[in-house]
C-alpha cells in the first residue's frame, strides 16, 4: 500500500486532499501538523486517526529541520504533497520574516531531508501559488512561462519555494513538481480570505450577530475562481503521473478555475443567496493590502495536456457550499473572530 504524506493537513486544501485519497484509493495518509494545531478541518477524520485506519498524524514543524528529517526517515512516504505554509498574503505584510522563513527555509528543510535520506526516491509535490505572477496587466493570460513579479512578502516567499522545488528536481533528480493554483475556495476556507470572510459575515447577519453591513477591502480585482475539491483531484493525478515517469523533475503547472469574477460580483452573488434583504456593503481600510494583484486569468493548457482533468464544480455551487459551511459553523456555536 502506498503512503502519502500531506504537510498542512489541517488546512482547507490539505484536509480535502486527505478526503480525496481516502475516498478514491486504498493508500495510507500521514498528515504532518504542529502540536496543538486547530483540528476543525479534520474533526470528521479523528475517529479514523484514533483507530489508525489508513490515516495518522505526525507532529513536526517546517522550521525545525531535525523534526522534518526524523519524519522523513521514519515514514519514507511514496508521495509527498507539501502544502504547509504561512499562506495569507495580507498577513505577510505584518509578518514578512516569519512568512519567508516558514515558506522558503521550511521547504528547504523538507527537500534537504529527502535528499539526505539514503535509498529514497519519492514523488514530491511542492505547492507554489498563482501569487508568484503578482501584478499583471489587464488582458494578459497567465501561462507557466509568464515572468514572476512578487506583490507581497507571501508571493515573494512562494517564488522562492517554486525555485527551490525546481532546483532540487533539476540538480539532484528528485521527482519534484510545482503547482501554481489560482484563487480557490469552498467549504473550510479560512475567513482571512476575501470570499470566505464575506460569507462568514452574511451568516453572522442571518444569525442576528452582526448588523446588516458587510465590510470589504479592494473590490476592483478580477480573477478566476475554482473549488479546492477540484484542485486536489488535479494534485493527486499529478502525483500519479510523476510516479509513472510522465513529469520531468522540476516541472511546474498552473491549476486554475475557468469562471472569472470581479470581486464586487462575488459579493453580489453571495448576498443574493442570503435570506436577509437590504444588506449594505462598506469599505474597511483595514482590509486593504499595500499592493494587490488586481487581475489574474489563466491558461490551463499545460496541465490538461498532462492529465485528464478539468474543473467540475461550478462556482455558483462552490460559493453556496462556502456560505452553508459558515451557516453550520455559527449554528453549532463556533462564533468566529471579526476579521
Amino acid at each position: 500500500m502506498k503512503k502519502v504524506l500531506i504537510t498542512g493537513i489541517t488546512g482547507q486544501v490539505g484536509s480535502q486532499l486527505a478526503d480525496y485519497i481516502l475516498n478514491n484509493t486504498d493508500y495510507e495518509v500521514v498528515g504532518m501538523m504542529r502540536w496543538q494545531e486547530p483540528l476543525d478541518n479534520i474533526y470528521h477524520l479523528t475517529d479514523k486517526i484514533n483507530k489508525n485506519d489508513r490515516i495518522s498524524v505526525y507532529y513536526a514543524d517546517l522550521n525545525d529541520g531535525m523534526s522534518i528529517r526524523r519524519m522523513i526517515e521514519e515514514i519514507k512516504p511514496d508521495y509527498i504533497s507539501h502544502l504547509a505554509a504561512q499562506s495569507y498574503p495580507k498577513t505577510s505584510f505584518d509578518i514578512p520574516i516569519e512568512t519567508l522563513q516558514t515558506n522558503i527555509i521550511g521547504t528547504a528543510n523538507l527537500l534537504e531531508a529527502i535528499r539526505q535520506t539514503d535509498k529514497y526516491d519519492p514523488v514530491v509535490h511542492i505547492c507554489s501559488s498563482s501569487e508568484v505572477y503578482g501584478r499583471t496587466p489587464v488582458g494578459v493570460t497567465l501561462t507557466e512561462d509568464t515572468p514572476m513579479h512578487g506583490a507581497s512578502p507571501y508571493s515573494i516567499s512562494k517564488i522562492g519555494t517554486d525555485y527551490l522545488g525546481r532546483f532540487y528536481g533539476e540538480a539532484y533528480g528528485i521527482k519534484t513538481f510545482m503547482t501554481r493554483m489560482g484563487t480557490h475556495t469552498g467549504p473550510r476556507r479560512s475567513d482571512v480570505f476575501f470570499e470566505s470572510t464575506v460569507s462568514k459575515q452574511i451568516a453572522l447577519i442571518e444569525a442576528g450577530l452582526q448588523e446588516p453591513v458587510i465590510y470589504v477591502g479592494n473590490l476592483s480585482s478580477t480573477r478566476t475562481f475554482q473549488d479546492a475539491r477540484d484542485a486536489v483531484r488535479a494534485y493527486f493525478l499529478l502525483l500519479e503521473a510523476s510516479a509513472e515517469g510522465k513529469i520531468k523533475p522540476g516541472d511546474y503547472f498552473n491549476i486554475a478555475g475557468e469562471e472569472s469574477y470581479n470581486l464586487r460580483e462575488v459579493v453580489d452573488l453571495l448576498i443574493s443567496f442570503s435570506v436577509v434583504d437590504g444588506i449594505e456593503i462598506k469599505t474597511d481600510s483595514n482590509r486593504l493590502r499595500p499592493i494587490d494583484a488586481d487581475y489574474q486569468m489563466f491558461d490551463n493548457t499545460k496541465i490538461k495536456n498532462m492529465i485528464d482533468w478539468k474543473p467540475e464544480i461550478s462556482t455558483r455551487e462552490m460559493f453556496m457550499d462556502l456560505l452553508n459551511h459558515w451557516r453550520k459553523q455559527i449554528f453549532d456555536g463556533r462564533i468566529p473572530l471579526n476579521r
